[in-house]
């Protein structure tokens, strides 16, 4: 059994408005077992709902669409239903009482356009709003050599459509799927490689078929390793990811910074608690960004001292004594870490340079500083800046973030630090 989701507006083809609906509902779906395989968004146009309403029912077992049971004239899904099935709009008088209820409660004369919304398919089932006057319609759709297929139609508001799924459609998609199953996903999240790379990494495990699946996405040079099983419970669905963790990890080892939500910062909080270490940050070429990332962290103050941004390594008149900025970047940004650890409240000093300038570096070759300072001395990493415009600059925080993150797991701060370029 499969589902396909029906999100139904103008205002979200056009890109108007972002359809959070359809991913709420395919994360409820997925609660109870029911995997997703289709998401579909539609326009205000009837012969347009009518075509997408067909295909889903003949492609899914179970479709959910939201959006389009209102009073106005552009509120076209009952009548896409309508005629999909072949069938004529009558009215519920019940559901004309509620809706009559609605506008009674609010002090208001219901407006003749919403007689609509108390018509239905013939043969359809209504699904109660309880606090709006769009009630749901629940249809089955004959299929040859198949079982019908089941359409719930829910209005767009997020309040009512969520209020109706959990009282009328999760407990009727439910009695459908029978004996009890979740479907459950546990994200790995790792950097430091490619993509391609990683996954060369990773014998077999994304490979089509392979029970539990094991996807694999890209976010800003953060490798997002997706794992979804299926169990009777949450607890037995990822007991049976077991041992497909187990192997990753061991396949991967530091490339591995994180789970779930997890972002670097979160990785690097964490171990400087643990550590009871801290940390004071300076930023050339991101500009703050490190420091924005790790103030997200939630009450950060145990282990983040301080933050400086520097506009191209002009030295700071707060700083008599500092070298003026020359050709030797990788002095002063030493300089620079060595600064931002000499207070007694520091530990660790993470100093990132600024970033070449459009058109420099031969062949088009460009890089950029990371050095870390702590008790032992300096390590200094250059790395290249490459990639999509668009990612450069969190990329290039990743990956100080990241560097640091090695070197908080490499050992105490006692232990001396590799320096090199």
């Amino acid at each position: 059994m499969r589902a396909e989701i029906v999100s139904i507006g103008d205002e979200l083809t056009s890109g108007e408005r972002l359809d959070t609906n359809t991913q709420w509902l395919a994360q409820r779906l997925n609660e109870i077992g029911v995997p997703v395989a289709f998401h579909t968004t539609v326009a205000d146009d009837l012969a347009s709902n009518v075509l997408v309403f067909r295909q889903a029912s003949e492609r899914a077992d179970i479709v959910v669409s939201s959006g389009g049971l209102g009073p106005t004239a552009d509120d076209l899904t009952r009548f896409a239903l309508a005629e999909l099935a072949g069938v004529e709009l009558v009215q519920d008088e019940g559901a004309l009482a509620h809706i009559r209820s609605i506008f009674a409660r609010r002090a208001r004369e219901m407006p003749a356009t919403n007689l609509v919304q108390a018509k239905f398919p013939q043969g359809s089932r209504i699904i109660p709003n309880p606090h709006g006057t769009a009630p749901g319609i629940d249809l089955d759709v004959p299929r040859t050599g198949k079982q019908p297929a089941r359409i719930f139609c829910l209005p767009g508001v997020p309040a009512e459509m969520r209020e109706m799924w959990e009282g009328t459609i999760s407990p009727a998609i439910r009695q459908m799927v029978g004996a009890k199953k979740v479907i459950a996903h546990y994200r790995i999240k790792c950097f430091g490689v490619g993509e391609s790379d990683l996954e060369a990494m990773l014998p077999d495990l994304i490979a089509r078929g392979r029970y539990p699946t094991v996807g694999i996405t890209v976010s800003k040079a953060t490798i997002t390793l997706r794992i979804t099983a299926e169990g009777e419970t949450p607890e037995a669905a990822r007991e049976s990811m077991g041992s497909t963790i187990e192997t990753i990890r061991a396949c991967l080892g530091d490339l591995i910074f994180g789970e779930e939500d997890d972002e670097l910062q979160h990785a690097v909080v964490r171990l400087l608690r643990e550590r009871g270490q801290r940390l004071s940050v300076v930023e050339s070429g991101t500009g703050g960004l490190i420091c924005h990332w790790l103030s997200e962290c939630g009450d950060v103050r145990d282990v983040f001292q301080m933050g400086s941004v520097l506009p191209r390594f002009e030295a700071p008149p707060s700083r008599p004594g500092m070298k003026a900025l020359d050709s030797m970047q990788t002095s002063f940004l030493r300089e620079l870490a060595e600064m931002g650890r000499r207070s007694p409240e520091v530990d660790f000093c993470l100093a990132v340079g600024p970033f070449p300038l459009e058109g420099s570096g031969a062949g088009g070759e460009r890089s950029f500083d990371v050095a870390i300072a702590d008790a032992g001395g300096v390590e200094l990493r250059t790395f290249p800046y490459s990639g999509h415009p668009d990612i450069l600059k969190a990329r290039a925080a990743k990956q100080a973030l990241n560097l640091l993150r090695l070197r908080l797991q490499r050992g105490s701060a006692d232990e001396p630090s590799a320096s090199g370029g």
